[in-house]
C-alpha cells in the first residue's frame, strides 16, 4: 500500500511492529491520531516515552515497576513470605485479577525450553534461588502454564530449592493441560490457586 507521505508511511510501518497488528489496522491507527486533537497526541506519545524513560523492572521480583522494588513487594499488607512465581508479566496481572492472591510475585521471564535453546541460565531463577534464601519465604507457589516446559521448570526448580524449609505447592489441575495461564477464565485460576497442592502429591499424580 503505497501513501502520500513517507511520515506516514513511517508511522504505519512502526504500529505494524505491533503484536496483532496488520497493515490496515496499522493505517486505521495512524489516521485517528492524525484526526485527534493535537494535545491528545501528544499526551499520547508522552505516555509511550515514559515507558522507555520512567519504566524499570523490580530488582526483587523482576515485575514492572517505576522504583527498585515494585508497589507488591514493598506492601506490608502482602504476605511477604509467599511467593508465586509465574512465567511473564502477563500471567502475574491475571492472578492479580482474581483478587485471590495477597502475596508477593517472582517473575521468571520464560520457561526452561532445550528445543528452543532457553536454559536455566538464561531465566530468573537464581535470584528467585537466593530470595528463598535471603527474606526466609515460606511457601511458593508454582503458577506456570501446564505444558512440558512448565513442568520442566517446576522439576528444576524443586531440586535447586531441595534442603530449604520451603513449602513448594502448584496450582490444582482446574487448568488444562496445554492452557495458558493469561487465557483461563478468573474463577478457574481463582479456583486453582485456592486449591493448590503439594508438589510431592503433584508429582504421584503424574504417576
Amino acid at each position: 500500500m503505497k501513501f502520500s507521505s513517507p511520515v506516514i508511511d513511517q508511522a504505519v510501518a512502526a504500529f505494524k511492529t505491533l503484536p496483532g497488528i496488520g497493515e490496515k489496522t496499522a493505517l486505521r491507527l495512524v489516521l485517528h491520531l492524525l484526526n485527534n486533537d493535537p494535545d491528545d497526541v501528544k499526551r499520547f506519545l508522552t505516555s509511550i516515552g515514559k515507558l522507555i524513560t520512567d519504566i524499570q523492572f523490580c530488582k526483587r521480583c523482576h515485575n514492572i515497576s517505576s522504583n527498585d522494588l515494585c508497589n507488591i513487594c514493598v506492601d506490608i499488607q502482602r504476605n511477604q513470605k509467599q511467593v508465586c512465581v509465574v512465567e511473564n508479566i502477563r500471567e502475574l496481572m491475571a492472578i492479580e485479577n482474581t483478587g485471590q492472591y495477597q502475596g508477593t510475585y517472582h517473575i521468571l521471564g520464560g520457561l526452561i525450553s532445550p528445543v528452543d535453546g532457553i536454559g536455566p541460565e538464561q531465566l530468573n531463577i537464581d535470584s528467585l534461588i537466593n530470595r528463598a534464601r535471603e527474606f526466609d519465604i515460606q511457601e511458593i507457589i508454582m503458577a506456570l502454564n501446564p505444558t512440558m516446559e512448565g513442568d520442566t521448570t517446576i522439576f528444576y526448580i524443586s531440586k535447586r530449592l531441595k534442603g530449604l524449609a520451603i513449602k513448594l505447592t502448584t496450582l490444582a489441575r482446574g487448568v488444562a493441560f496445554g492452557g495458558e495461564l493469561e487465557y483461563v477464565d478468573d474463577l478457574t485460576l481463582a479456583r486453582s490457586l485456592m486449591a493448590r497442592l503439594p508438589y510431592d502429591n503433584y508429582l504421584s499424580n503424574q504417576k
